[in-house]
């Protein structure tokens, strides 16, 4: 680590915390929801045996609070003979999806196992989407204030940008504009948001991110 990483993660560190009762509650949604879903996640890890064989998870390392990584978990989406080192994102029609991997990005299923990450406190219920490292020279500008914050499955660019991919131009590279429209839009919304969030507007999240899986979803908040 060099010394313009340090600075940047010593002021990081002292930046806002998590707080003991957001973790309380947390702790009991994903619990809960661990408990409820049971049954889902065993037929989505039989579905993914069934198609493609072992694995069923997509292991990934991302940046969590405090620029610090840690290993995400998700339910895989794409064949289990693709490279690990293709593109960074899902694009509409990717054609390493399989059957049930269209499925899960469909309904966003894939992220259940995320819930283990929310157990273990490396991620929350609510809070921005942890960024992979290919994507983390994003973070600058400014823009590296969101990482104080805990990422989390739910929040308002989750529910905002819910169909992410349907806002790629088919004629523009995909990372290009993922660095340099996408990503900006997405940091300054949740540098609108968590500075003042409140528990209370953090369930109304919650409620409303229940509320895009079933299909309910606000346009961006900004013109792509």
């Amino acid at each position: 680590m060099n010394a313009s990483d340090l600075s940047l993660h010593r002021r990081l560190a002292s930046g806002p915390t998590h707080g003991f009762a957001r973790r309380s509650i947390d702790l009991a949604v994903a619990s809960a929801a661990a408990v409820i879903l049971a049954p889902l996640m065993l037929l989505i890890a039989v579905a993914l045996l069934l198609e493609g064989g072992r694995s069923i998870l997509f292991v990934q390392t991302r940046l969590g609070a405090g620029g610090q990584p840690f290993r995400m978990y998700k339910f895989r989406k794409f064949s289990v003979d693709c490279s690990p080192h293709g593109l960074a994102l899902t694009m509409v029609g990717d054609s390493r999806m399989t059957t049930v991997g269209r499925f899960l990005a469909a309904t966003k299923f894939d992220e259940l196992p995320q819930l283990w990450n929310v157990l273990k406190g490396e991620m929350a219920i609510v809070g921005p989407r942890p960024e992979s490292l290919a994507l983390a020279d994003c973070f600058r500008g400014g823009f590296e204030a969101v990482l104080q914050y805990r990422p989390g499955l739910l929040g308002p660019t989750q529910v905002l940008f819910r169909h992410e991919a349907h806002l790629f131009p088919r004629s523009v590279d995909p990372i290009l504009f993922y660095r340099e429209v996408m990503f900006p839009a997405k940091a300054r919304l949740d540098l609108s948001y968590y500075p003042r969030r409140t528990i209370a507007s953090d369930i109304v999240w919650m409620v409303r991110g229940f509320l895009a899986v079933l299909g309910w979803v606000p346009r961006p908040p900004v013109d792509m």
